[in-house]
């Protein structure tokens, strides 16, 4: 149990508890190669900026030349002008930029980086790293396709079989990403050719030869990081060689950690405490930093200084305060991320003293050295035979187990104390063949340490990795002849599964819920395993989304031409192209209560597995509770940046998904939202709140009212609320006093909305609780974590006060329909216009009510009057009516992130950035802002193919169906650390009595349409008493309420029929009720779902 108590614990890392950061610096001269090497993509970005601004211009922004010069600097170019170049396509790297930042992003796009061997494995690494944008991607291999590779190498088919692998794997490559310069080499690699690339990759090498180009890359200064993988069967490894000195910038991707002083000692050691906001998460030996310290003004000098004894809200500082100045209020403290050097040795030296490997299976703690042992043997198999072992051979096992032995005893204190001759063999059997599943797990991570030997974000490997999946076997022993080939395209997959689980496979019945970026790395996998490919099989694919620019950067299913088509259709037509023989239906339906009759209950019931590769929690809690239901496993898995886990959900041997939940994320208070923000979440929290009331929700309420004006009024008189009354008060804003008829009336708008939102609404806050205010126990008002805010007052020479007034008049001439004229992005002209407007005085209200309450929900107050207000307000609008143009409509904006042409994001980053100033939190620039206001969860493709080939290793133990639950795996993953951790699933509870044992799996079915009497009876002969009867939220039966015996005689459906309400569709067969029932001894009893068969 301690290690699935220590699983669960690390499943918790999966929450978006930290946004990723910007990453590191990079110098000048670095900054200016790269420039000089992305020349096309920069094109690219001007070609891509030519097409935005002419997009811009057919949605109301008009055109005019005469206003200005083009080379001229707009609004937007000066507000987010940080002096870094804009050399990376945001709308496509968005979720990328997301886990590395831009400078990781600018390093990559600077490599040039070598795969040697293009099987099933090295596609996929190639397909990895063309998705993330390095420079270049060459291609190396000296063989030719054959049917042999159709089992892992989604690029070929059978019209590529015998050309070069190289050669045929070009077009599909390139088609993923145009800016990455895809070359062949096919012949004899020499060292010399290694020196021009960053990072080499070889998947297909014997061991002389990798010790002798491992050297060179070694030696090369710069040293050229050298990785070895690969896959065989089952089993696989990678080593890494990053050179004698490698500088890890950031050594795991997380943001710096902060805390918010409350208070600090004058002490040797100084003890720090925080506020009990949030938990810190410093380490004993954290560096940290000091700012915005009141009093003990001597730790702001920005000197890093050790801490110790960390706690989750206090730490000790190394350092003697005593004769500092006393510590009166205020302070932020912040970790300092060190860079780290690793020194790696080179594969010579590592091969005889490999140190410490990296563990992925808490069950094998003895299986790396064995492995280590064991891929040695191999390569001196083939180094002595000239092929690898042939499955099914018991020479040649038995060969290899030899070959294995006489190496163990040769390794003196290193020698294994048993070198396992069972699994040695199941590795010699499948020693030829790379399985898609393993070749897309190991992928993920060597495509990952790729990206890590490029640009020194994230730890890397250090120095060997191994893995297999023995229990991926099928349990019962499979005949040797059962290896075959039988000349199709899965034959390195039979050489070692045999042709019985190929053939379950290709029969099996799936449904894979989502076709995103799981969904496409899964469609390609079961494509390739030959799923649903036999005349019996069939896999259905559903997801109501279409495509996005931003999904080409992971999704790798798509291309640019597909943007705005079904995702569905476009994955299920590619899955075809990679296999012709896969029986596919593509549906465009969610999966939901409101879809029960498109997957009804003869959907799911011929379903063989569940598949899912959906981006929510409720809808993964939906799907769980139907394969419940209907006890069909459900593979599940999720990522997060470099984050995936999976979780194997098998009928009556594991929990459900449902069983654990994920602690809720931690919302802000809305007094602090609106009122004392401390961070840069607040500010933008706010700002997207804001968007939404002024530009979606009053609109549309305006929009309500106009197409109902009586229907509207009766609703808001019957409702009758402060929550009304400022519905209504919105509305007459919107039509009336801040109705807009002219753009310079949007401009007039925007300005006094600055005024509003950052100096009178801050100068109403500090009259009503100034700087010196207490609270009621005498404590000041503004101790940590609140801080004391400052009005701003508008500057036309302060760009992002400019940006603020473009974008809010922008859309909110958009919402009324008045065109967009183009001087308004020329910064001389827009401060014209907002120095035309006149800005009333502002005078504090002495009665202010400003909400203080933290659990407060509303910042609507109600009144005694609110009826009365609402009467007058009604009149007041119909007046407004009257005056309005026929037929007139406001035009709602909804809030779009991924389109940098809307200003959707430009009006947000404004909002959030003013009120940070206004609160002196560091401002973001508009990408950062993204990510959090657009909610943008960080994805990158590796660790989406890693989560998809471990799911599907798992998927071969589910068709074979004979599997226990010791041989399922769940995993949680990081391969920013990397840290692999694998466990058994837990497996369900267990409720027991008299006799009679069951778990949520259970499900008891009664049939012959029974009546309420019957039902009782049923139950009561299995010692249990039901006491009330539930379909839904409507009580069918209470054994309290006299009146209910009267349903005794009547039938279980008629009743769901008569009081429940429900019309029963013609598919449905049955009804489902919730029972509770006492024992005996009145105690509860938690029985099964009963489900009651009519028909």
């Amino acid at each position: 149990m301690g290690i699935r108590l220590f699983f669960s614990s690390l499943l918790h890392y999966m929450l978006p508890r930290k946004r990723a950061g910007e990453g590191e610096a990079v110098n000048a001269s670095d900054s200016e190669s790269i420039k000089r090497q992305r020349v096309v993509s920069s094109t690219e970005n001007f070609n891509n900026q030519e097409k935005n601004s002419s997009e811009a211009s057919s949605h109301g922004v008009e055109n005019d030349n005469s206003s200005g010069n083009c080379a001229e600097p707009t609004v937007t170019d000066m507000a987010f002008d940080d002096g870094t170049p804009r050399d990376i396509d945001e709308d496509l790297h968005s979720r990328q930029l997301a886990v590395y930042g831009r400078e990781t992003m600018r390093r990559l796009f600077a490599s040039n980086v070598l795969v040697s061997g293009m099987q099933g494995l090295g596609v996929e690494i190639a397909k990895n790293l063309v998705l993330a944008g390095v420079k270049s991607v060459t291609l190396h291999d000296e063989g030719t396709v054959e049917l042999w590779d159709m089992s892992s190498n989604f690029v070929f088919s059978e019209k590529d079989l015998g050309k070069n692998r190289a050669l045929a794997s070009v077009q599909k490559l390139q088609e993923l990403n145009n800016a990455v310069a895809i070359s062949t080499l096919t012949t004899k690699l020499t060292k010399e050719q290694l020196s021009n690339f960053q990072a080499v990759v070889f998947t297909d090498i014997n061991l002389d030869s990798a010790i002798e180009f491992d050297e060179y890359c070694h030696n090369h200064q710069p040293p050229i990081a050298f990785i070895k993988t690969e896959v065989r069967g089952l089993f696989g490894s990678a080593f890494c060689d990053f050179g004698p000195a490698f500088t890890v910038f950031d050594v795991d991707g997380e943001e710096p950690h902060t805390g918010i002083i409350a208070s600090i000692s004058n002490d040797n050691p100084a003890l720090v405490a925080c506020v009990d906001d949030e938990r810190l998460e410093f380490q004993d030996g954290d560096l940290v930093v000091f700012s915005e310290v009141r009093g003990m003004t001597e730790l702001n000098d920005g000197k890093p200084r050790k801490i110790k004894n960390a706690r989750p809200y206090s730490f000790f500082l190394e350092e003697d305060t005593t004769s500092y100045g006393s510590y009166e209020r205020g302070g932020i403290v912040t970790q300092v991320k060190q860079p780290k050097v690793l020194n790696f040795k080179p594969l010579k030296e590592a091969i005889k003293d490999a140190g410490d490997f990296l563990l992925s299976d808490f069950s094998k703690f003895d299986r790396p050295p064995l492995l280590h042992l064991a891929f040695q043997a191999l390569d001196k198999f083939v180094s002595e035979s000239g092929r690898y072992p042939v499955a099914g051979s018991e020479e040649d096992a038995q060969k290899l187990i030899s070959i294995a032995s006489n190496m163990n005893e040769k390794l003196g204190d290193g020698k294994l104390n048993d070198i396992n001759p069972k699994l040695l063999r199941h590795f010699a059997f499948g020693a030829r063949a790379v399985l898609n599943p393993m070749a897309a797990m190991f992928g993920g991570i060597v495509g990952q340490e790729v990206v890590k030997a490029c640009s020194g974000k994230f730890h890397p490997l250090f120095q060997f990795f191994y893995f297999d999946s023995e229990e991926s076997l099928p349990t019962e022993p499979i005949d040797p002849s059962d290896f075959k080939p039988l000349n199709s395209r899965y034959d390195a997959q039979i050489s070692v599964f045999g042709s019985k689980l190929q053939k379950k496979l290709e029969d099996a019945i799936v449904f894979v819920v989502g076709s995103g970026a799981l969904g496409c790395e899964f469609l390609k996998n079961l494509a390739l395993m030959g799923v649903s490919c036999g005349s019996h099989g069939k896999l259905t694919v559903t997801d109501d989304d279409v495509i996005e620019k931003s999904n080409l950067s992971r999704q790798f299913l798509f291309r640019d031409w597909n943007i705005g088509q079904p995702k569905s259709t476009v994955a299920a037509s590619a899955a075809l192209s990679i296999n012709p023989h896969l029986h596919i239906e593509a549906l465009q339906n969610r999966v939901g209560s409101e879809t029960e009759n498109v997957f009804d209950d003869a959907f799911w019931e011929n379903l063989n597995v569940v598949i899912n590769a959906l981006d929510n929690v409720n809808a993964r809690l939906y799907v769980d509770q139907r394969c419940l239901y209907f006890q069909k496993p459900l593979l599940e898995s999720g990522t997060l940046g470099a984050k995936c886990n999976t979780q194997m959900v098998i009928p009556h041997l594991t929990e459900n998904y449902g069983a654990s939940r994920d602690p809720p994320e931690k919302q802000a208070p809305m007094c602090t939202v609106h009122s004392f923000p401390h961070n840069i979440d607040h500010c933008l929290t706010w700002a997207r709140s804001e968007f939404e009331g002024l530009l979606e929700k009053t609109p549309a309420e305006a929009n309500a009212y106009l197409s109902n004006p009586s229907e509207y009024a009766s609703a808001m008189i019957n409702a009758g609320d402060a929550q009304a009354r400022d519905n209504l008060e919105r509305v007459i804003e919107c039509l009336d006093k801040e109705r807009c008829e002219s753009f310079q009336d949007c401009i007039t708008w925007a300005r006094l909305k600055f005024e509003d939102y950052f100096a009178n609404r801050v100068k109403q806050l500090t009259f009503t609780f100034p700087e010196d205010a207490a609270t009621s126990t005498g404590a000041p008002f503004w101790s940590a974590p609140k801080r004391f805010p400052r009005p701003l007052q508008l500057s036309t020479s302060d760009p992002s006060h400019l940006h603020f007034i473009m974008s809010a008049s922008i859309l909110r001439a958009e919402t009324y329909g008045i065109p967009v004229p183009d001087w308004v992005k020329n910064p001389k002209k827009l401060a014209e216009a907002i120095d035309n407007v006149l800005v009333p005085d502002f005078q504090p209200k002495k009665d202010a009510k400003i909400v203080t309450d933290e659990k407060a929900t509303s910042l609507a107050t109600a009144s005694v009057d609110d009826a009365a207000v609402i009467n007058d307000l009604i009149l007041k609008l119909e007046q407004c009516r009257k005056a309005l143009p026929p037929n007139f409509r406001m035009k709602p904006i909804q809030f779009e992130k991924d389109d940098d042409t809307n200003y959707h994001m430009d009006l947000i980053a404004a909002l959030a950035n003013m009120r940070a100033r206004n609160y002196s939190i560091p401002e973001v620039d508009k990408l950062k802002a993204k990510f959090i206001a657009g909610r943008i969860i960080p994805a990158i493709a590796t660790s989406t193919a890693m989560a998809t080939g471990l799911v599907c290793l798992e998927l071969y133990k589910v068709i074979d169906g004979s599997h226990k639950v010791e041989d399922y795996r769940n995993t949680f993953a990081n391969l920013a650390l990397p840290l692999f951790s694998m466990a058994e699933p837990v497996p369900p509870k267990v409720v027991k009595h008299q006799n009679m044992s069951w778990t949520v799996w259970d499900r008891w079915i009664i049939k012959n349409n029974p009546t309420l009497r019957e039902l009782l009876k049923w139950l009561s002969d299995k010692g249990l008493n039901a006491y009330s009867i539930s379909f839904g939220s409507c009580l069918l039966y209470n054994s309290m309420f006299p009146r209910h015996k009267d349903r005794m005689d009547k039938k279980i459906v008629d009743l769901v029929r008569d009081v429940a309400k429900v019309e029963l569709p013609p598919y449905r067969n049955h009804v489902d009720v919730v029972v509770a029932c006492e024992d005996e001894d009145d105690n509860d009893v938690d029985i099964p779902q009963v489900s009651i068969y009519f028909r």
